[in-house]
């Protein structure tokens, strides 16, 4: 006989919102397959991604332009995260330290959901946590719009005890773009870093 455990709130939460965003970026990919008249190959073609102009934790103003030539991995959270987004920047530091001298050819970013609470200050505190190589990338409420809007990413404020609590629901993927600034691949929050490397280096 199986025992069942109880699902925290906060688990369940977490689940929905992966379920969401999972739903959501599936949702995308059928659309576009079926405008690409269901041809498989164009999969890697497929509508995530675009230009952004945001500010980097050391206050550059980055263009999505600055990154050809070299591969992407791009993940959207914030840093008041408690669970997810160390978590995924944990494994993108170490899948990083696995590529060894490949990893100059990879550019991780990590963009705010958050920017708010995300100043540049906040973001340059809080990338010295992380691989050397991750850009922590802040801006203003419309320029993350943008940037979520290209990358098809889910996010919205939930309204904690406080008037001024509250934390972010947000989709947990992590993008692989290409050195063209096309869409590659993408990896789920419980990928680990060997296998966020094994992939990489498919495209290196």
């Amino acid at each position: 006989m199986s025992l069942k455990l109880p699902m925290s709130p906060a688990a369940r939460r977490g689940l929905l919102v992966f379920l969401v965003g999972l739903a959501f970026i599936v949702g995308l990919f059928a659309v576009d397959y079926w405008w690409s008249g269901g041809d498989e190959s164009g999969v890697a073609g497929v509508s995530i991604g675009g230009p952004f102009t945001l500010t980097d934790q050391n206050g550059v103003v980055r263009h999505a332009s600055d990154f050809r030539g070299k591969l992407m991995l791009v993940y959207f959270g914030y840093t008041y995260c408690p669970d997810v987004c160390p978590a995924t920047l944990n494994t993108i530091t170490d899948a990083m330290a696995k590529l060894g001298a490949a990893a100059s050819s990879v550019q991780p970013i990590f963009i705010t959901v958050d920017p708010a609470r995300d100043t540049v200050t906040q973001m340059k505190l809080y990338a010295a946590n992380f691989t050397p190589r991750l850009l922590a990338l802040t801006g203003t409420p419309a320029e993350i719009a943008v940037a979520a809007k290209a990358y098809r990413v889910y996010f919205q404020k939930v309204k904690g005890e406080g008037a001024d609590d509250y934390s972010m629901d947000h989709s947990a993927f992590v993008y692989l773009m290409g050195r063209d600034g096309k869409y590659l691949a993408h990896f789920g929050p419980d990928v680990g870093a060997d296998a966020m490397a094994a992939a990489i280096k498919k495209y290196l």
